[in-house]
């Protein structure tokens, strides 16, 4: 594994992706915390968006950014399911990629790679927040 997929997948300088979503129920991933804009699932819901429009880039699509939605319209079990697997998803194909990337691809990922640092980061506070987080 290269440091790109590293940085996509966790596990160096931060937590596995998939421990951070592990076992996320729909009532704390809509549950708000006091002083916090954003629920866990407004986060992951713009987390997955942003990561389909950048493959979309990265694989040399064109992305009208001043047209895509980044956050949610509406809260739903059904939606919140729908995230978390196409986010997985998005995590599998983002991981090919970085195997050995175009220019494009390796910007593209990159920024994804930071994007979603900071904003999983955000999620594990938000988890500590609700009580639904170990450290293990």
């Amino acid at each position: 594994m290269n440091m790109l997929q590293l940085s996509l997948a966790g596990g160096g300088a931060h937590r596995e992706v998939s421990k951070i979503l592990q076992d996320i129920s729909f009532e704390t991933a809509v549950a708000r915390a006091t002083g916090t804009p954003h629920s866990i699932f407004e986060l992951l819901w713009h987390v997955e968006a942003s990561q389909r429009f950048l493959l979309e880039h990265a694989t040399g699509g064109e992305v009208d950014w001043a047209n895509v939605a980044l956050w949610p319209s509406e809260e739903s079990e059904a939606e919140f399911r729908r995230v978390l697997r196409d986010f997985q998803v998005g995590q599998a194909q983002a991981q090919m990629l970085a195997e050995a990337p175009s220019d494009r691809a390796r910007d593209a990922l990159t920024d994804l790679a930071v994007h979603n640092a900071y904003h999983l980061g955000q999620i594990v506070l938000l988890r500590r927040l609700h009580g639904d987080w170990t450290a293990s």
